[in-house]
């Protein structure tokens, strides 16, 4: 059995009601339900939530909200893995035969069905904790620099100074989409960003962290783009 879990807090403090704010024409959290339902990868899509009202949508778009998430896991210090880790013990204790869990990200309209299947795909090719989605810097990190409090800069790896871009290693990062993982790396709190984890990745032009207003309207420009 696989499960999907979309985290999604009530108390988003810079874009209020991030989760439930429209966008592109729905919900922000229906464009995840909706991938984990069109997907079929799904025996269960659960919303972990601490809002009624949220809850209340979530069931309209069609997810399972069958707990209220505990109120030590919905402030602003809550982790995504203590999150789905909750859910994940909370679908054990049902019975379920749980054999991998997808956390899906409230805030990932650009979600794809083909990404999450192929990230169950490199899940199952070995020996995996997790697999999750990651995307390449837009420039090298290696010739990234610091302003220093009296004005000037810093190289963070100056020994890179002169190597040639296409001799530096490519460095990723979480593209903030979804998160497969083994029942007992969640139940766990097994780390993501470890050697035991698979990146699915994925292009640049698939991923926008959405955290401020204008986040949240380059988002917009982006998926009516894509979706033209």
């Amino acid at each position: 059995m696989k499960i999907a879990v979309i985290p999604a807090r009530g108390g988003s403090k810079r874009i209020p009601r991030k989760n439930i704010k429209d966008f592109c024409g729905k919900p922000m959290i229906a464009w995840s339900i909706e991938a984990a339902m069109t997907s079929g990868l799904f025996d269960h899509i659960i919303v972990s939530t601490d809002d009624t009202e949220i809850a209340d949508i979530a069931r309209e778009w069609g997810a399972e909200v069958p707990f209220i998430r505990p109120l030590e896991l919905s402030d602003d210090y809550a982790g995504t893995t203590e999150v789905v880790a909750h859910a994940t013990r909370w679908s054990i204790d049902q019975g379920w035969p749980v054999s991998a869990v997808c956390c899906i990200y409230a805030t990932a309209p650009f979600v794809q069905i083909d990404d999450l299947r192929r990230g169950l795909q490199l899940l199952e090719s070995g020996n995996w904790a997790y697999a999750f989605t990651a995307t390449d810097f837009a420039a090298p990190i290696f010739r990234a620099f610091k302003q220093l409090t009296e004005g000037g800069v810093e190289m963070f790896f100056p020994e890179q100074f002169a190597t040639r871009s296409q001799d530096l290693p490519v460095a990723l990062h979480d593209a903030g989409q979804f998160y497969w993982g083994r029942p007992d790396a969640w139940a766990n709190n097994m780390k993501i960003f470890e050697k035991s984890s698979v990146p699915v990745v994925i292009s640049r032009l698939k991923t926008q962290d959405i955290d401020t207003p204008e986040d949240w309207a380059i988002a917009e420009l982006m998926f009516k783009i894509l979706t033209k």
